[in-house]
């Protein structure tokens, strides 16, 4: 009798992790609400110098940013959303993404560190070398670790 409601608990556990495993692999919520995507692109101007608004005309973002991090303007016009750690353009991201999302200065990602769709001619002060993001299996990951799973 023991038997059957330890294999019982085991498979709801089972059933448990593959709902969260599947939850994991969903598009985040900020691809897919556009007020939600908004408020965290606009808190991340406010709080992370996210930024230029047009990189066309960037005005003195690159001056202001370099400033920041005390070093050049070349080196900060390297430090783009587009080679950040966080910003995912894997092929399960993309289909996130409201339709096409490249043009001719760059393609929009998902940024994992601010939640918000994100372009990758911009840059902001969190950023961090070791990106892009191309994988879905490394995309999966930052996904569990945004909705606090753990690391496998």
């Amino acid at each position: 009798m023991g038997g059957k409601t330890t294999h019982t608990k085991r498979v709801k556990m089972i059933s448990l992790l593959r709902l969260l495993e599947q939850k994991f692999k969903e598009c985040p919520p900020a691809t897919q609400d556009v007020d939600l995507n908004t408020k965290n692109r606009d808190e991340t101007v406010k709080n992370h110098m996210y930024g230029p608004l047009n990189p066309d005309e960037p005005g003195d973002y690159w001056e202001k940013i370099a400033d920041k991090w005390n070093t050049s303007v070349e080196a900060a016009r390297t430090s783009l959303c587009g080679n950040c750690t966080a910003f995912d353009i894997s092929p399960r991201m993309l289909e996130c993404m409201p339709g096409e999302v490249s043009d001719e200065s760059g393609v929009l990602g998902y940024c994992w560190m601010h939640h918000f769709k994100c372009h990758s001619a911009r840059s902001c002060n969190t950023w961090a070398k070791g990106g892009p993001i191309k994988d879905d299996k490394i995309s999966y990951i930052w996904g569990k670790k945004a909705f606090g799973g753990k690391d496998d």
